[in-house]
């Protein structure tokens, strides 16, 4: 298995080019959308943090406390989440049925406790900002081939990144890798 490793940041003009590399995602075809968002996420994964990191820091320095709290019941969530999906079997299932569904469950449980224990609007600009912004720049990006080259070097095993070992957790590469490992398999009989 392949060492760890963050990616290289990309330059400006490849994380925010011209109008020409953005078009509508076909919302028609979620599999293809999802494809797009989940490559683009892995490949500008260092741009995405930077950027999350500046968003934090922002609403941190205004709000230290309840961008604490806000990071603690994100991250027992998550969690709890994650030891679920390993452990429960239905969980398991229902995770691996509809991991577009698992996710959103976890952002919803994560607001619903944090409106009981207050600072919602903390939560909603320091960590569910920056992850709609990666989600709109990850839905809008086009690929291009250095793209396509890298994620398949990350979905094949060859190369891990930390963006690809959340996703995983998530349950969104699974799909991925049993596509790969199949057109492998059938490129082997061949």
């Amino acid at each position: 298995m392949a060492q760890l490793e963050l990616t290289a940041l990309r330059p400006w003009d490849d994380f925010f080019p011209g109008s020409e590399r953005f078009s509508k995602p076909d919302f028609n075809d979620l599999a293809k959308w999802n494809n797009r968002v989940i490559n683009n996420l892995l490949y500008y994964q260092t741009n995405y943090i930077a950027m999350a990191i500046v968003v934090f820091l922002l609403v941190g320095f205004l709000n230290p406390v309840g961008m604490f709290m806000g990071m603690a019941v994100v991250a027992a969530v998550f969690l709890g989440s994650v030891w679920a999906g390993e452990n429960k079997a239905v969980i398991k299932t229902f995770k691996k049925q509809n991991p577009a569904a698992f996710v959103a469950a976890i952002m919803l449980v994560s607001y619903m406790l944090m409106s009981l224990v207050g600072g919602v609007m903390v939560f909603m600009s320091g960590i569910t900002f920056p992850l709609a912004l990666m989600l709109a720049h990850a839905s809008f990006r086009l690929r291009n081939m250095k793209n396509k080259l890298e994620n398949r070097m990350e979905v094949v095993g060859l190369k891990r990144s930390p963006m690809g070992l959340l996703l995983e957790a998530l349950g969104q590469q699974e799909e991925n890798l049993q596509k790969m490992q199949n057109f492998l398999e059938a490129k082997m009989k061949e």
